[in-house]
């Protein structure tokens, strides 16, 4: 349907812009060329601005190196002492061998590490990621997390049965002010 929508406006772009070559041609006025040229200016400056807010606003694709990289809780969804908490207890990082550690913290200090291996999924065009954890596995990550596209960056959600939803961003852990 959109492709049958384009063909008939570049239809009536084309029916205009031969009306303007003929009615120059017959008055041989500079203005109706110019015409011509601010028109299909103006619609080629229209689609390079669209296809640029494109480029801008798409979500990130995702591939399996992107996960790769240390996690801390984002303290920006739900900011307060809870989440304070859980940045200073919680973190993980995913190493280029697909090793996962989760690590209980407390502040800098790391108290317990659960480990386990990553793989991905490609359903879609944007790779999942797909946690196997060995036992005994930390509650935070019984499920595989959510993982939230944004235009330049991703986050992940995991859903604690203890703590409900966590959400973790990519970074290195900071002692807090």
């Amino acid at each position: 349907m959109g492709g049958f929508l384009l063909l008939i406006i570049l239809f009536f772009l084309l029916i205009i812009t031969i009306v303007f070559l003929i009615i120059w041609a017959i008055t041989k006025k500079k203005a109706y060329g110019k015409t011509i040229l601010y028109f299909w200016g103006g619609i080629f400056t229209l689609y390079f601005a669209m296809y640029a807010l494109h480029f801008i606003n798409s979500k990130k694709v995702l591939e399996k190196q992107d996960f790769y990289g240390q996690y801390t809780i984002d303290r920006n969804y739900f900011a307060g002492k809870q989440a304070d908490w859980q940045y200073n207890n919680f973190r993980f990082e995913i190493q280029e061998n697909d090793s996962i550690y989760f690590y209980v913290t407390n502040g800098p200090d790391i108290m317990e590490t659960y480990k386990g291996k990553i793989s991905t999924l490609a359903p879609y065009k944007s790779a999942r990621i797909v946690i196997k954890m060995e036992e005994p596995n930390h509650h935070i990550l019984t499920t595989n997390p959510t993982i939230y596209r944004e235009s330049w960056d991703f986050f992940m959600v995991f859903n604690s049965p203890k703590f409900n939803n966590m959400y973790f961003r990519k970074g290195k852990w900071t002692k807090l002010d």
